[in-house]
């Protein structure tokens, strides 16, 4: 009788564990990896920016996209806003989106004006960062070509040298 348990035990635990694997898998179609990772079409989103204005991804097409999920508590996400307030101003041809991941708008209203960001930055939530292949901890900066496919994603602290290249590689084809 023990025995029988055991391998009933063991039956239920293999299902359970399968359940939840499955669960928690992407849903892709064949030959298809996650919307949102590397080498796939970046899932289109419209929202309202922090001025009330509508913001498209699709409404970037023909630009190098830097969309860049990001919060006011999070240190390195404020270390990286400089540098692509500086990038957006001197390179034609991109367009840096921020998704903040903060629950409320007003402290990112006051990150907005002091780093004085020049980009639109949108209010993002877990179902915008479950749409990107998940936004597990911040930052997490996806530069996606100008047919709209996501082609570097860095999870972290991008190493900006890096990520420049990464861009201008882009915005150097057609």
């Amino acid at each position: 009788m023990p025995r029988k348990v055991a391998g009933v035990q063991r039956a239920c635990l293999v299902t359970l564990l399968a359940a939840m694997v499955l669960s928690s898998a992407p849903v892709a179609l064949a030959g298809e990896g996650p919307a949102g990772a590397v080498g796939h079409t970046a899932p289109a989103f419209s929202r309202m920016d922090l001025a009330g204005r509508r913001v498209r991804l699709t409404s970037y097409r023909g630009k190098v996209v830097l969309l860049n999920f990001w919060a006011t508590w999070c240190g390195p996400c404020l270390t990286e806003m400089p540098r692509f307030v500086e990038w957006q101003r001197q390179m034609a041809g991109l367009q840096v989106v921020g998704v903040s991941m903060d629950d409320e708008a007003a402290p990112v209203r006051a990150a907005y004006a002091k780093y004085k960001l020049n980009y639109p930055v949108v209010m993002g939530d877990a179902a915008l960062g479950r749409l990107y292949d998940g936004v597990y901890g911040l930052p997490v900066t996806l530069v996606i070509d100008r047919a709209g496919v996501v082609r570097f994603r860095h999870r972290g602290a991008a190493d900006l040298p890096v990520l420049h290249r990464e861009i201008e590689g882009l915005m150097a084809r057609p």
